[in-house]
């Protein structure tokens, strides 16, 4: 018998824990944000129950400062593989008060995605999200659980996290409980990418090195959009780079690269010293800021 490989390892895995959703909860949902990571949780929905069609819906929670290459990915991606897609905006929860603007150097509406995340799951009834994140990103992300509950105001409480031994998952809830899944929590950066040069999945362009107007703040390279406050004195410069990971363009800085291939990335990432969140602006907050963003309800 063949000896399984890791891919294989982490695939069945993740595999496995999609079915758990299905036959644990009655109303899950896959949060897609049109980068690399909720990509490859549709393919792995996608191999969990075929030949059926995925059997929940998408959601997208969108900031209104999303790069458009994502949504114009997202938008085909959902029409090639007739997915449900829900669609719920920061800028609406702003424009009735919910939420405020921040202004200034380092403003962002990456944490208001928290107050319109936190109204969808409430209103259209989830009982378990589903998302990419993984456990290498960040040390607050390395505590969670595969099914990590999350309180009837959306909280997370790392201490009160229920064992998960023997791959053996517990989605009891109370009512007005819910559960973030995450398929992919074993995976690593490089995993996902040798993952989607396996399967050829097709992502958004923004990851692949391209010539783009960028202005430089901190040692980063931030787009030069509209959408990103810039000082005077910054000023943008045409330079080939590419996104290691995509979120608000507010709070995601690119990488100066040549890799414009699947291959290039992979050995990109093999070689470098910097965490691909090392690019996000939202982590670097305060030392706790991703712990205290989950503890309020974000993703």
């Amino acid at each position: 018998m063949r000896k399984l490989l890791k891919q294989d390892k982490l695939e069945s895995e993740a595999v496995y824990i999609f079915r758990e959703v299905v036959a644990q909860f009655e109303n899950p949902v896959l949060l897609f944000s049109g980068g690399k990571d909720s990509i490859t949780l549709v393919r792995l929905a996608q191999k969990a129950f075929f030949p059926a069609k995925i059997p929940f819906p998408l959601l997208h929670v969108d900031t209104g400062h999303n790069f458009p290459e994502t949504i114009e990915f997202r938008d085909n991606l959902v029409d090639e593989l007739g997915l449900e897609l829900i669609v719920r905006h920061v800028q609406d929860d702003i424009d009735n008060g919910k939420s405020i603007e921040e202004t200034g150097k380092y403003s962002s509406r990456n944490s208001l995605q928290t107050n319109t995340l936190l109204d969808a799951i409430e209103e259209f009834k989830f009982d378990a999200c589903i998302g990419g994140a993984r456990r290498d990103e960040e040390k607050a992300r390395a505590k969670e659980r595969i099914f990590s509950i999350r309180n009837d105001f959306g909280e997370w409480d790392e201490k009160n996290q229920r064992p998960e031994v023997f791959d053996l998952l517990n989605g009891r809830i109370d009512l007005g409980q819910n559960v973030r899944v995450f398929p992919i929590s074993n995976w690593t950066e490089l995993d996902v990418w040798r993952y989607i040069q396996k399967e050829e999945i097709e992502i958004p362009r923004i990851y692949f090195a391209h010539e783009r107007s960028v202005f430089e703040r901190d040692g980063l390279l931030w787009s030069a959009s509209d959408y990103v406050y810039r000082e005077e004195d910054e000023f943008p410069v045409r330079r080939k780079v590419r996104f290691r990971t995509v979120g608000d363009m507010t709070c995601t800085a690119a990488v100066e690269s040549e890799a414009d291939s699947i291959e290039k990335i992979v050995q990109e990432i093999r070689d470098s010293s910097i965490s691909e969140r090392g690019a996000r602006i939202d982590d670097k907050r305060s030392e706790a800021a991703m712990e205290t963003r989950k503890q309020q309800g974000y993703f």
